[in-house]
């Protein structure tokens, strides 16, 4: 085989009367990094990257310096699987971020998933997609979105599952915190309301910036199953779920109305056992729903990636927008723990900013202390936060 022939100084003079640039009077090879392609190149290579580079010096003409500001709208999501994508995806779509970080220990998935959506980066208006294992990726994050966890093994006991998570929060919240420790995280991952008090031990920072995304869901599947009962879009139907993302979830049938009609006017027994219509087997849909889903797809990730869009929208434009989500809620409703769960929160860029005190009935209330103390059967057994 011939050996590749290197350029000499002709060729550069040559280069340069063409193409009008400084070339260096050095050859390009594996022991001189002036190669791009970090190894000998023939002549034709050679010119190609310098055609490159003189193309884009005849097109642009810089007029700021180098340097550029951090993203002011940097939306981080840890964990790339189906519920990390669906709300990467959603935030894109809704146009909230001007840069996009996902972070996962599955490299190669997680390389697969940033290229998939840098190719469509001309159908988005988000400039910048990154991805890394390192947590430097996210660096100067506005919001973090927290959607990593182990999955719940068959037999295997809550406390348990929630354990094994607290080991894997352990290497992730104060990596975060560390790289944006002005950031406001969203914590997905289930037990959300557990985790998102782990996340709060773990992370050091203010109750207001640590949020579970908590029953924004389980409301949006309140207001669309009762909706669709009564004929009506989702949106014109208000109603709340509060307490615990789970089997302990509080239908507020108190405060469900259309239109300022208030349903339990209408029907005393409305989410009672009474209740001839019953309307409480509705609220028993909303619990049963992701199951459901679960056993026909296998996972559940399009409606809470909607749901964590919507909460992000809040957050970084500043809306201050009431959101049931989980927030710390000790010396609230005569709960006496230190638990996360659900009341309606206003959110805006310092994250919740307040909290909207209902007026629930004493049955109300009952449940939602019912849902705290079982929230801290499990917390008070925790180790290593």
């Amino acid at each position: 085989m011939s050996q590749i022939p290197i350029p000499d100084k002709a060729h550069y003079a040559w280069v340069k009367s063409l193409f009008g640039i400084e070339v260096a009077a050095h050859p390009f090879g594996p022991q001189n990094r002036a190669c791009p392609q970090n190894r000998a190149c023939p002549h034709n290579r050679a010119c190609a990257h310098l055609i490159m580079s003189s193309v884009l010096q005849k097109l642009i003409s810089p007029l700021a310096g180098s340097s550029s500001e951090p993203p002011r709208n940097k939306v981080t999501v840890v964990g790339v699987g189906q519920v990390g994508m669906a709300c990467a995806i959603s935030i894109l779509l809704r146009d909230l971020a001007d840069e996009l970080a996902l972070v996962d220990v599955m490299e190669d998935r997680l390389k697969g998933e940033m290229m998939d959506l840098q190719h469509g980066s001309l159908f988005l208006k988000t400039s910048k997609i990154v991805a890394g294992k390192d947590y430097s990726v996210t660096a100067d994050s506005r919001l973090v979105v927290v959607t990593a966890g182990v999955r719940q093994q068959e037999g295997e006991s809550r406390l348990n599952l929630v354990q094994r998570n607290v080991n894997v929060f352990k290497s992730i919240i104060p990596q975060i915190v560390k790289h944006s420790p002005n950031c406001t995280l969203i914590v997905v991952s289930n037990p959300v309301d557990v985790l998102t008090y782990v996340t709060w031990k773990l992370s050091g920072l203010p109750k207001h910036r640590v949020i579970g995304s908590g029953t924004n869901l389980d409301s949006a599947r309140f207001r669309y199953l009762m909706a669709e009962r009564l004929g009506i879009h989702a949106s014109s139907f208000n109603g709340w779920v509060l307490g615990e993302h789970g089997d302990t979830s509080v239908p507020v049938w108190s405060g469900a109305n259309v239109a300022g009609v208030n349903l339990q006017k209408l029907n005393p027994d409305i989410g009672t056992e009474e209740d001839k219509e019953e309307w409480k087997s509705t609220h028993k849909a909303v619990v049963d729903s992701a199951y459901e889903v679960i056993k026909l797809k296998g996972y559940t990730n399009w409606a809470i990636g909607l749901s964590v869009a919507d909460l992000t929208e809040s957050i970084v434009k500043n809306m201050s927008r009431v959101h049931p989500v989980s927030t710390m809620v000790k010396d609230m409703y005569g709960i006496d723990e230190e638990v996360f769960l659900s009341l309606p929160c206003v959110l805006n860029s310092s994250g919740v900013s307040s909290v909207v005190n209902m007026s629930l009935t004493e049955e109300e209330v009952s449940q939602l202390r019912n849902s705290a103390d079982t929230l801290w059967t499990i917390q008070k057994d925790l180790k290593d936060i």
